[in-house]
């Protein structure tokens, strides 16, 4: 789910970026400080928003940077158990396919790709449905559910498309056709 948190810290403005004014040294501190980075408690941090307030700064004894206080705006994304989810397949190996969702890639293990025996091709980088003949390749856009979410040394989403409306975009609007005609 993303997010737009208020953080209020001190901001380490190095000597190099003083030069100009204060709002745009705080604010190129702030993106080079955070963005891109992952905190369990609020996610992925995406982007520094906007800055509500700054004060005034500080020069320590032992370090030329100048440190403000301030109060700014973070956009997050933190995946939720049992959030839907889109994406796209960034990868398939023989234990399953990696789906891009948003700033973090989460695993379809093989066992949750499809209601069907699934077959891997290691040929074509391609699982092949058995019964239904459903094709799940790299660069298919995906409807998935979070069903595991582990932070730690490794960080890994989990997946699932089992369940109704979920899998290949492709095949959930083939079904919903299907289901057109049958009414």
């Amino acid at each position: 789910m993303y997010r737009i948190i208020t953080v209020e810290d001190r901001i380490r403005v190095p000597p190099e970026k003083l030069g100009s004014n204060v709002m745009e040294s705080v604010k190129k501190a702030i993106e080079d400080r955070v963005e891109g980075m992952l905190d369990p408690k609020v996610g992925v941090i995406l982007s520094m928003v906007s800055i509500d307030k700054i004060g005034e700064g500080k020069i320590l004894p032992e370090d030329p940077g100048v440190y403000y206080n301030a109060v700014f705006n973070l956009l997050t994304y933190k995946p939720e158990l049992h959030e839907l989810v889109y994406g796209k397949v960034v990868d398939n190996t023989e234990f399953g396919a990696f789906i891009r969702i948003g700033a973090i890639d989460g695993l379809v293990h093989i066992s949750q790709l499809m209601d069907d025996f699934v077959s891997f091709d290691a040929k074509n980088s391609q699982f092949l449905g058995r019964e239904t003949k459903k094709i799940l390749k790299e660069g298919d856009d995906v409807r998935a559910r979070i069903i595991a979410i582990s932070w730690g040394e490794q960080n890994k989403i989990g997946l699932t498309m089992r369940q109704p409306l979920l899998g290949n975009i492709a095949w959930v609007e083939e079904e919903k056709r299907k289901k057109k005609k049958e009414k």
